[in-house]
């Protein structure tokens, strides 16, 4: 560990990190970490050693220009600080980065250890994933932890799931060991449009933190972003019928399989958010997440997918009746 500053004395923190790579379909996790850096004006004070965790040859340092001077910045991971104000004063540490490409044991322990040594109460660790969801439709969140009393008592479920996974399960799981508890938030980003950037799962993956740990994030610009971001696919879909056609399809599936849920705890969570909102005099929250009745690491019937190499905007045809699936991406 660098540490650029010297360690703050904080109140009832929070770790919240997030990751660039697998676990970041169309950058609405690591977005969302950055969003909160910027609205709360975070101050970095620690950094992970790029050398120990990173192939440069993998992810690149950058090179540009301060006042004339070259510079280099390399890939790594920073922990910044900021203090959420109102009635009850708390902190957030904040850990922004890129999923190293060694050493993940050794990755995780060194987190684990700031976080002991700054007294963090509770790890959220967001991710964000490849899904058969509609753009047209609230943005699915799965909130799963490993911790059966951290479930009952934080409206979770437990992950059961199985197969391959990033740094955000791997350090969960070392979390989880170590005694500290630990949860993480899961976005499912429509894989038709996984290019970056994704504001309505970045604003999804925040009104879900905000529910989780009981503070009021400021959105600014975030739900105008994600109406915009809606409307730019919306007219893509309706320039190519097959595209549209799919999307249909998703939408009857997706409303199909939630219709149980279209009231109760769904339509409570909603009203509680606007009150809280109104009360603060914060304005709408935009389009918002909900949890799924899935425990795994994704919304049902999503893979846990890698992000899509090929950025494609257009989903593939539908299969034809009695032709055979496609691949499973998570198994190459």
């Amino acid at each position: 560990m660098i540490e650029l500053e010297g360690v703050p004395e904080l109140i009832d923190p929070v770790m919240v990190a997030a990751f660039e790579g697998w676990n970041d379909a169309g950058d609405a996790a690591s977005t969302a970490v950055a969003h909160l850096e910027r609205e709360w004006k975070g101050e970095v004070f620690a950094a992970l050693d790029a050398e120990d965790y990173y192939d440069f040859q993998v992810n690149r340092p950058t090179v540009w220009m301060d006042a004339g001077v070259r510079k280099i910045t390399w890939p790594t991971t920073r922990l910044s600080v900021v203090r959420v104000g109102g009635d009850k004063p708390r902190d957030l540490v904040l850990v922004r980065g890129i999923e190293p490409s060694m050493r993940w044991r050794s990755f995780c322990n060194e987190l684990l250890g700031f976080a002991h040594e700054l007294g963090v109460e509770l790890v959220v660790v967001l991710g964000a994933l490849l899904g058969d969801t509609p753009h047209t439709r609230p943005v699915p969140i799965s909130g799963t932890t490993s911790d059966p009393d951290l479930a009952r008592r934080m409206g979770l479920e437990e992950t059961k799931y199985e197969g391959p996974t990033g740094i955000v399960g791997v350090l969960q799981e070392a979390c989880t060991h170590a005694g500290v508890p630990a949860v993480s938030l899961w976005a499912a980003v429509p894989h038709y449009v996984s290019q970056p950037p994704n504001p309505k799962a970045t604003l999804a993956l925040l009104n879900r933190l905000e529910d989780l740990i009981d503070v009021r994030i400021p959105l600014g610009e975030l739900p105008e972003d994600a109406r915009a971001w809606q409307v730019g696919v919306d007219q893509l879909a309706a320039e190519d019928s097959e595209v549209a056609e799919y999307v249909q399809t998703l939408e009857e599936a997706r409303d199909t399989a939630e219709l149980p849920e279209a009231s109760g705890e769904a339509i409570a969570r909603e009203f509680e958010r606007y009150l809280r909102r109104r009360d603060g005099g914060g304005g709408p929250t935009g389009p918002a997440g909900h949890a799924t009745a899935e425990g795994g690491e994704g919304p049902p019937g999503s893979p846990y997918l890698r992000d899509n190499p090929s950025g494609r905007t257009r989903p593939p045809k539908p299969p034809k009746a009695g032709s055979p699936d496609d691949e499973d991406p998570a198994e190459d």
